[in-house]
């Protein structure tokens, strides 16, 4: 008689079952992952456009409003758009809202939605949550 070798078809399939098991508990905890990765760039672009605009607010009268932010810093993010709000001689507002068709529309903190997220002059923070 010879002996064969190689695998039996139970013993792909037990292989198989494993595979499956460890990839239905690694994708949801990649999933999170990749939105607060993302959204961590967004916020790091937040504090650069904070910088930004007091650099411009050196030069100018005011600060600096969307379309002249557009013109000199602000940032491009495949998931998120970024403006500028309420920009004053003393006061402005920077905002990253997650775009249309963006996996970023569904980051939530808890049941916050951390969409958009915005910065304030005084450094105040909304959503909170989002910030930790």
């Amino acid at each position: 008689m010879q002996k064969s070798t190689g695998f039996t078809l139970i013993e792909l399939m037990i292989v198989v079952a494993i595979m499956a098991i460890l990839a239905s508990v690694a994708y949801p905890s990649f999933s999170a992952y990749l939105l607060k990765s993302n959204r961590i760039e967004a916020i790091q672009a937040l504090y650069s456009m904070q910088l930004e605009q007091e650099e411009w607010r050196i030069s100018h009268q005011t600060y600096a409003t969307t379309s002249q932010a557009s013109a000199t810093f602000l940032p491009t993010h495949a998931d998120y758009t970024f403006t500028v709000s309420g920009a004053s001689a003393s006061d402005y507002e920077l905002i990253a809202t997650a775009k249309t068709g963006s996996s970023q529309l569904n980051d939530k903190e808890g049941a916050v939605s951390c969409s958009p997220l915005t910065l304030g002059r005084d450094n105040s923070k909304a959503p909170a949550a989002c910030w930790q």
